[in-house]
């Protein structure tokens, strides 16, 4: 089917999360918390469909992988041991003016977006579309043909862009190296761009993004972000615990527990779906980047040696299973990492990335772990870890192969890429595309009116589906509004009874994608809406 929209800007998503229900901002009514949020009564079934389809998938129908659900609070050596006291940390800067604090990579992914985007601008001419020549525009110039850039074409191509929406941040940036490489004869390219702000960065010229601010920034210094708390009634370092980062650890410090209880053989997988806490400095972007987030991680263990093809294959299962539930391939890409922001842990890693509306952005890791994991925890416990192979009747340590997945991201990109506007009359059809398995209601069964000779029949139909699917009940306005409705949360297949069904004992199914309606037997309804979620209309 056509789509008319790539995906939803987050201006529509977030007008429609609230208004049915999806989700909400945490403690509104105390004027909310930063970047924490509270899934609504549809928000919390799509979170829930995505999350069994996930385990489903990785778990219930393959015979290498079990499951696990560790403690969110483990013993404080844990995280020494994994590194993350050491290493779990963002460069961090702050405004001397308004006290802000930012990351400094996010602030070079704003300049980076910007600089990438202006890089392909030919329309806006020289000096920022080289033709190999001197030009000799002037800052002000350069500014002002940005600015009315902005004021007109730029709304259009690029709304979610830095350079659009904090153009007093960003323009300055831009002139003065756009000023800079005007000066030279040769024609310069993207890098030539990136490489002069990386300069200005370094000399601590880069100003402060808050709203009209523009103060000086501090240089960078290194913030852990690792939750603190206390364990007990004394709060001191003895009883210092931290929240979970990451869901991986309870699987390491697990592991021979699951060997000897699950008796399996290499390779073999660990799953888990849980909550991990990360003091983010600054978190954005609605539930993309949150302080609290749910994961969903596998820990694959196989033989040193096999890790470099069970990292591929996982790489291709993962991506293909994103698709499977409805993500559009031209959507996704995969990323691979660069030996210098691999992780201290890792010997390589993909990133699976979706185009959200800001930009590509991670949506899963699959990284290579090597055997780091089970050494470090084996040498700070004084714990055996290792795996006795029946093959070679030896130990060793195995080699481990991540797919993390942040399962907030993953109903966002769910929700995003479903989302689709299509022309019905003199109105605009609201439709969520999503996936029959993923969708938060999956039937709605709509009397034909709220006459009192319908109720009856209908709270039977409903009864007979929900203890099948997940079912909604909906007698308020007229059907077709109700048709919208459901459309609109992403409802797969409507159920209507009308006055024909007290006597012949039928009822009508429509297709939310199609709006195709077919008339079937009450009798046979659970079998054919059964099929027709496994393999569509």
């Amino acid at each position: 089917m056509t789509r008319s929209l790539p995906y939803a800007d987050m201006d529509k998503i977030l007008s429609l999360s609230k208004r049915r229900g999806f989700v909400f901002q945490s403690s509104e009514i105390y004027g909310g918390l930063g970047s924490t949020w509270d899934y609504g009564p549809l928000g919390v079934e799509l979170k829930r469909h995505v999350k069994e389809a996930w385990w489903r998938s990785v778990v219930l129908e393959r015979d290498d992988m079990v499951g696990l659900d560790a403690a969110i609070l483990m013993h404080p050596q844990a995280w020494v041991a994994s590194g993350h006291v050491e290493n779990f940390s963002d460069p961090m800067v702050e405004c001397r003016d308004c006290n802000q604090r930012f990351r400094q990579d996010h602030l070079m992914d704003l300049v980076h977006r910007s600089l990438w985007w202006l890089s392909l601008r030919a329309d806006l001419g020289p000096p920022f579309a080289s033709s190999g020549r001197r030009h000799t525009s002037t800052s002000l110039e350069c500014a002002d043909t940005i600015e009315k850039w902005i004021a007109k074409a730029g709304k259009d191509l690029g709304p979610n862009l830095a350079l659009v929406q904090d153009p007093h941040f960003i323009i300055p940036l831009v002139v003065s190296a756009v000023m800079e490489l005007a000066e030279v004869d040769n024609p310069y390219t993207f890098d030539d761009y990136l490489t002069k702000i990386i300069s200005a960065i370094g000399r601590g010229s880069i100003p402060c993004p808050g709203d009209h601010c523009g103060g000086n920034l501090t240089d960078p210094r290194r913030f852990n972000l690792m939750f603190r708390t206390f364990m007990g009634p004394v709060e001191d370092t003895a009883s210092e615990v931290f929240l979970r980062p990451e869901t991986a650890q309870g699987i390491f410090v697990n592991f021979s527990n699951v060997v000897t209880a699950s008796r399996k053989k290499l390779p073999f997988g660990i799953a888990q779906v849980g909550k991990s806490f990360r003091n983010e400095i600054t978190p954005g972007n609605f539930t993309f980047r949150t302080r609290e987030f749910e994961q969903m991680e596998v820990e694959y263990f196989v033989k040193p040696g096999d890790d470099e093809k069970w990292l591929d294959q996982w790489v291709q299962d993962r991506l293909d299973w994103y698709v499977s539930y409805g993500i559009r391939r031209e959507n996704l890409r995969l990323r691979r990492h660069a030996s210098d922001e691999l992780a201290h842990y890792a010997k390589d890693c993909y990133d699976i990335e979706y185009r959200f509306p800001w930009g590509w952005a991670e949506l899963e890791g699959i990284a290579d772990r090597t055997d780091y994991d089970l050494r470090q925890h084996a040498q700070t416990s004084g714990q055996d870890l290792t795996y006795f192979d029946d093959e070679s009747q030896s130990r060793y340590y195995p080699y481990v192969v991540e797919p993390s997945g942040g399962l907030d991201r993953g109903v966002l990109a769910f929700w995003l890429d479903s989302y689709d506007e299509e022309p019905d009359g003199n109105t605009v059809r609201v439709v969520l595309r999503l996936h029959r398995k993923l969708a938060p209601v999956t039937v709605a069964v709509l009397p034909l009116s709220r006459n009192a000779r319908l109720a009856p029949a209908a709270q039977e139909v409903h009864a007979q589906l929900r203890r099948h699917f997940t079912v909604q009940y909906d007698d308020a306005q007229s059907i077709g509004r109700r048709y919208r409705r459901q459309d609109e949360i992403g409802t797969p297949y409507c159920v209507t009874v009308d006055f024909d069904s007290l006597d012949d004992h039928r009822v009508t199914i429509r297709d939310r994608d199609t709006m195709h309606q077919i008339r079937i037997p009450i009798a046979d309804l659970v079998g054919i809406l059964r099929d027709k979620i496994d393999h569509g209309w």
